[in-house]
């Protein structure tokens, strides 16, 4: 299976293969890059794969994606990060902190069978999203659309005299500084990126306290590829920033990247037959069906819903990106500012019930990168990327959305049925028997206990384990 192929407003796809070592063959960096979706035939549908015992999930994971047992001795944190890997990637390094990795099943994305990790605190996460995608997964998968991958670098420009001249003076030099940016990173501009647009934007004071006078900020478009680009971008903006000012007759301060990357989408849809959603808490499929979608509009109308609905959306985006090493707060802060982009805050994620069926959409920025950064440094990012056989950031940025897109559901049917509490505190229920001393076997035994009682406390489960004991 080859990278994902990239083209604007079209489907991601993947395809290709490669050979395999021995699996107790030790690998070598180089063979990081050899990293495919699925072994040939395998499903990410995986029935009752939650109740398989954990190394017996790891070894199916392993035949499944081809994985080395080195692989494996890094997801069980027998040969994960190192404190001199550590202490190179972050300053006043001390040591690490964990967080469980586990992965979304029944996902199946632009026509492909795909395992996603997602690493997590909360219970319930993983699990909706999986279920969710098991009922996505019945009209036909998810399919993602994906913007070029261009992010933006504003250069803020000072006590420009007359902002209208500057503009003019910019715009007409506007392949000179193209190629001035260009200059600065070869190897993105030989592999088809670079930059490729300037824009000029006028800011006028907000209020008559504002303290500053107009600003004029240019916009330098930039397509990063297959990085997430904050680094290409400032430093081609710091790059220009003199003869900007220059042009502009003013006094450049900012120069740096935005993370509203609202030149960077991904799309994501999905379909769910109305057949499927048959559930308890709700009379029928197409009653469950209107509730997700007047839960939906809620959120389209209501800011307060709006905020709780896509914290819902990243939930699963978080959970990927966080698993991938990618700057996770770049995707969160894009995307809410991307949900307020129209002058109010609104719903990441819609859901309509439309020809018989539930149709659900999901668009938000997606700046992810697959070169240097954690991603490459991480010796668990490096097993994440080849579970998920992920090869591009376009691939990356499809599976991200998709599992948004299924965790948005997974959310809204629960809301909808029989309320978030019920399924939530039902996985919860392990964490608390086990912050109630149980261990082994008796973390099950107490967590069924306190969720038949419909009483997951802290107390409850002391009082069960001491009974049980």
């Amino acid at each position: 299976m080859l990278p994902s192929e990239r083209t604007s407003g079209a489907s991601a796809t993947s395809r290709g293969g490669r050979e395999k070592d021995s699996a107790e063959t030790p690998r070598t960096s180089g063979d990081d890059n050899q990293v495919l979706p699925m072994m040939s035939g395998g499903s990410s549908e995986l029935p009752g794969f939650y109740r398989l015992p954990l190394s017996k999930r790891r070894s199916m994971v392993k035949q499944l994606c081809g994985l080395y047992l080195h692989d494996l001795r890094v997801l069980s944190g027998e040969a994960g990060l190192c404190d001199e890997q550590a202490d190179h990637m972050v300053e006043n390094a001390l040591g690490f902190t964990s967080l469980p990795l586990g992965v979304c099943v029944n996902l199946m994305v632009n026509e492909r069978d795909r395992l996603v990790p997602m690493a997590v605190e909360e219970a319930s996460v993983i699990a909706a999203a999986s279920h969710a995608a098991k009922l996505l997964r019945a009209g036909g998968g998810i399919r993602t659309e994906l913007s070029a991958p261009r992010m933006i670098g504003q250069i803020q420009l000072l006590d420009v005299a007359d902002p209208q001249a500057a503009e003019a003076a910019i715009l007409a030099v506007k392949e000179e500084l193209l190629a001035a940016a260009n200059t600065t990173d070869a190897c993105l501009v030989q592999s088809g990126g670079g930059a490729v647009d300037v824009e000029v934007r006028h800011l006028a004071p907000m209020a008559e306290d504002d303290p500053l006078d107009a600003m004029v900020v240019v916009h330098l478009i930039v397509d990063v590829r297959d990085a997430m680009g904050a680094n290409t971008v400032n430093t081609m903006c710091e790059h220009l920033a003199p003869r900007i000012a220059e042009l502009a007759g003013g006094r450049v301060l900012l120069r740096i990247v935005s993370n509203l990357a609202d030149q960077r989408t991904v799309t994501a849809y999905g379909t769910v037959p109305l057949g499927v959603l048959a559930d308890k808490g709700c009379d029928s499929a197409e009653q469950l069906a209107r509730n997700i979608e007047a839960a939906s509009v809620f959120a389209d109308r209501d800011p307060y819903r709006a905020a709780t609905h896509n914290k819902g959306v990243m939930n699963g985006v978080d959970g990927v990106l966080l698993a991938f090493g990618q700057d996770w707060r770049a995707v969160e802060a894009g995307a809410h500012a991307f949900a307020a982009r129209q002058g109010r805050y609104t719903a990441l994620g819609s859901w309509r019930i439309r020809d018989g069926v539930l149709q659900g959409r999901l668009e938000l920025p997606m700046p992810v990168g697959v070169v240097v950064g954690a991603t490459w440094a991480h010796p668990t990012c490096r097993v994440v990327r080849r579970i998920a056989g992920v090869t591009d950031a376009a691939d990356l940025a499809s599976l991200t959305a998709a599992v948004g897109l299924a965790q948005n559901l997974g959310a809204l049917r629960a809301l909808a049925a029989e309320g978030i509490q019920q399924g939530h505190m039902r996985v919860h229920a392990r964490n608390v028997a086990v912050a109630a001393g149980a261990v082994g076997r008796e973390v099950d035994t107490i967590a069924k206990e306190i969720s038949r009682a419909r009483s997951v406390s802290l107390d409850s489960a002391r009082k069960a384990l001491t009974s049980s004991r």
